[in-house]
């Protein structure tokens, strides 16, 4: 697409954001747009194929309620239906499929089913309290593999027997037991004792040897210890191997603060807790077992010599910390800071919340993802089963973090190819690499690369990528083998696909500003899509929303440009020459909303309608840590969180002063979340810059933030004080000088109230002026009740109508 930045200006480019043409609505006010959002629409949700795909099955909020309806639609002809509670109870989960493809597995209500394709005969397989996952067939087809938390079972398709895959007891093996020095004694005194002890050990013996012998037994418990804890387990296709994920048992967390609700069922004040705050105890280091469920063996697989693990990437910083400590003579904290020996990892946890472990189709080998706790490396290793240890295929390391994205990992179909994601060019891209050979790119380019899926012949790679243009995101293909990469579809909205079973045509979910994920299908091979679904409103669509405009706002600190979504007037012909205007700073830090894809922040782009309507303009930037753009632009804000993205945000007000007429002292900043962190850092990073500001459920001091999001960009506090103490709100507090509203959920249980209180309070004691804080009793970090989303957009309009727009 033609470049938007032409001679040092930058023009507008007209994007369509509906698939209607809108008609004039009424005007809109406060109370229409932060009602419950059922008045929008509803957005379609997960689609998945049926067993024998002729049918697609999604699912739809119900309106006025939390409960999700089952719908089934035929591709062919496009029509839809509802499914009652007796339709639902007949239909399908997702379905995997044997490799002969003579049967078919899927869950549903959290059993699980088996299908044989010839008969259509449907076997329920478990019937349980507690929900079934993961399941698969066994290479050789024999079986069904199926897991219930961390026990795996294997249902044998001829007899309809289901058997545990292994048995795990965190204990020691009591026939293990060697007695002590008093038991010895006791042993080499009595004969009874010594007869008893030789009875014992006869029957153990018997039983084991037995067991080997008999198929039709459960298989004999592995012993595992009373020290580790169990995270995970992955059964290998064949049956052959287990893989047994663990970290120590009595591994302190730390202390979790409470959330404390005051609008309660029973009147009392009930206390809840929430999580702990970054630094107070690092994430537990796990380990892996290696269990050989033939032999009844087990094996460490250790990672001490993946290359770079004893390295200490923070060094330089520890080092600097260290001196200061012992400058001000707190030696016992200087000596806490030694690095480790060995760095602890973590396995990458994945969506389902297992470990990141890719067994290939034969189980012949398999994929671990390491996790260094340090954030700072990346190791994909296998398995050489001969001699039980882990094979390096491929190191990822990143001097500020790596990402917590783009870490899928797995097998081609000949079981001996990896494949995998990864930002080692600066951008997101696929890569496959033989065990024993060299990894070769099947995507290059400045680009992201998502949400790979082979297809069941193994012949394609079909993923999501913004290749067009960092906003557009489009379905891609590539041959396994390596070729060209070519589009499929043609939406640049478009937000998930599913391959159907014979890998023919692709079910997409697209959206667009203000059209919410709609379900459509396609050729595999690209051609025009058929839509399936229509679930936008009337009310809703009969309003003419603003046409966003997706500009280009050049970087005066070396940024190259910041991507940003401009909301105007549809005639700017007769705009006055100097007018106000909103900037809204999206929300997460790491995550993209100049998107040609409908906005997760759904209430706050009808505001930014209102607001125009009000005689605003607004500027909604992809400032630096947005996610879309590559590593270097997420990595930016290391060690310096709301720096970057001030300096992004400033240029995009200079821009909006410099091309669209307004007013420098009338600009005015709001966003939640992080958005909310950065309306704090830019009234108290740059006074005077903005004429007021409006803050949602805001982080004010990143050390009562959780781990798992603030140690990557920021390390750990007691290491990097400093990025803390610079990179935090409350830090400058004594700068206030522009009016602040902070709105919070008091049962917020991800950034605590206690954040803005605590901020409100430094307010307090400095003696400032014009700021607020409204608490909301029932709400937490994503406000529920439209009440709480009207009375919070009444107080920041009534804000900018104050400061900002006179």
């Amino acid at each position: 697409m033609r470049r938007l930045l032409l001679a040092g200006l930058v023009a507008l480019t007209v994007l369509p954001v509906a698939a209607q043409t809108p008609i004039a609505g009424p005007k809109l006010d406060l109370e229409t747009i932060m009602a419950n959002p059922d008045w929008m629409g509803q957005a379609v949700e997960n689609p998945y194929w049926s067993v024998d795909g002729r049918s697609l099955y999604y699912r739809l909020k119900r309106d006025g309620s939390p409960v999700r309806d089952l719908y089934r639609v035929d591709p062919a002809s496009g029509q839809s239906s509802k499914l009652d509670a007796t339709a639902t109870a007949q239909a399908e989960g997702p379905a995997v499929y044997d490799r002969a493809h003579r049967h078919a597995a899927y869950l549903f209500h959290g059993d699980v089913f088996l299908v044989d394709l010839s008969s259509g005969r449907r076997t329920q397989v478990t019937r349980s309290p507690l929900p079934e996952s993961s399941p698969r067939f066994s290479a050789d087809g024999r079986s069904l593999q199926f897991r219930e938390s961390n026990n795996w079972y294997v249902y044998d398709l001829a007899s309809g027997v289901t058997a545990p895959a292994a048995v795990l007891k965190l204990t020691d093996d009591p026939h293990d037991k060697k007695p002590d020095a008093l038991g010895q004694q006791q042993l080499d005194l009595f004969k009874d004792l010594r007869e008893d002890k030789a009875d014992k050990d006869a029957v153990h013996d018997n039983e084991q040897a037995l067991a080997a012998a008999d198929p039709t037994r459960a298989p004999q418990p592995f012993y595992l210890g009373d020290k580790p804890q169990l995270v995970d387990t992955e059964l290998s296709p064949d049956g052959r191997w287990m893989l047994v994920v663990t970290q120590p048992a009595h591994h302190d967390d730390g202390k979790a603060p409470d959330v404390i609700h005051y609008v309660t069922d029973s009147g009392y004040t009930e206390n809840e807790p929430s999580r702990p705050y970054v630094g107070r105890n690092e994430p537990a280091p796990q380990s892996v077992l290696l269990l050989d469920l033939r032999a009844h063996k087990s094996y460490p697989l250790a990672t001490d010599k993946l290359p770079g693990i004893k390295d200490d990437p923070l060094k330089a910083i520890r080092a600097k910390t260290v001196a200061e400590l012992q400058k001000a003579g707190k030696e016992d904290e200087a000596k806490a800071l030694k690095a480790p020996d060995v760095r602890p990892v973590t396995l990458y946890s994945v969506d389902s919340g297992s470990a990141a472990i890719a067994w290939s189709d034969d189980g012949s080998n398999a994929a671990l993802e390491f996790l260094a706790i340090d954030n700072k490396d990346r190791w994909i290793a296998s398995i050489d089963f001969a001699h039980h240890e882990l094979v390096l295929q491929h190191r990822l390391h990143n001097d500020a973090w790596v990402n917590w994205t783009y870490n899928d990992v797995g097998w081609l179909k000949d079981n001996r190819t990896l494949w995998y994601l990864s930002e080692e060019s600066g951008y997101s891209q696929l890569y496959v690499k033989p065990v024993d050979g060299t990894a070769k790119a099947l995507t290059s380019g400045k680009f992201e690369v998502s949400q790979p899926q082979l297809s069941s012949d193994g012949r394609w790679f079909y993923v999501c990528t913004n290749k067009l243009a960092p906003y557009s995101y489009d379905v891609y293909r590539v041959p396994s083998n390596g070729g060209e990469l070519s589009r499929v579809t043609q939406y640049g909205g478009m937000d998930q696909f599913v391959l159907s079973p014979d890998d023919q045509r692709l079910a997409v979910l697209h959206s667009s500003a203000y059209v919410l994920p709609q379900l459509a299908v396609q050729s595999a091979q690209g051609s025009a899509p058929r839509e399936l679904t229509n679930t936008m409103k009337p009310a809703f669509t009969a309003h003419k929303w603003i046409e966003t405009k997706i500009v280009e706002v050049p970087s005066t600190h070396g940024a190259g440009v910041i991507y940003a979504k401009y909301y105007g007037p549809a005639d700017e012909s007769d705009a006055p020459t100097s007018r106000p205007a909103v900037l809204f700073v999206h929300g997460a830090g790491y995550l993209q909303d100049v998107k040609l894809a409908a906005t997760y922040y759904e209430h706050e782009q009808l505001f930014n309608n209102l607001l125009v309507q009000e005689g605003y303009v607004v500027l909604d930037m992809d400032y630096r840590a947005s996610q879309g753009y590559g590593s270097a632009w997420r990595t930016a804000i290391y060690r310096q969180m709301g720096h970057p993205e001030l300096e992004d945000l400033l240029d995009g007000k200079a821009w909006l002063v410099k091309h669209h007429g307004v007013d420098p002292k009338r600009v005015g900043i709001y966003g939640g979340s992080y958005g909310g962190f950065m309306t704090e850092m830019a009234l108290l990073r740059a006074p005077g810059e903005f004429a007021a500001g409006a803050a949602q459920r805001p982080p004010a001091d990143w050390e009562t933030y959780n781990d798992s999001y603030t140690a990557g960009i920021l390390n750990h506090p007691e290491v990097d004080p400093e990025a803390y103490r610079i990179s935090s709100p409350i830090t400058y507090a004594k700068n206030l000088r522009d009016p602040l509203l902070i709105n919070h959920g008091l049962i917020d249980d991800n950034v605590l109230a206690s954040d803005s209180i605590r901020l409100y309070q430094r307010f307090v004691e400095l003696h400032k002026k014009n700021f607020w804080i409204s608490l909301y009793p029932l709400e937490r970090h994503e406000f529920e009740h439209a009440d709480a989303w009207y009375d919070e957009y009444r107080r920041i309009n009534e804000l900018f109508e104050t400061w900002v727009k006179p």
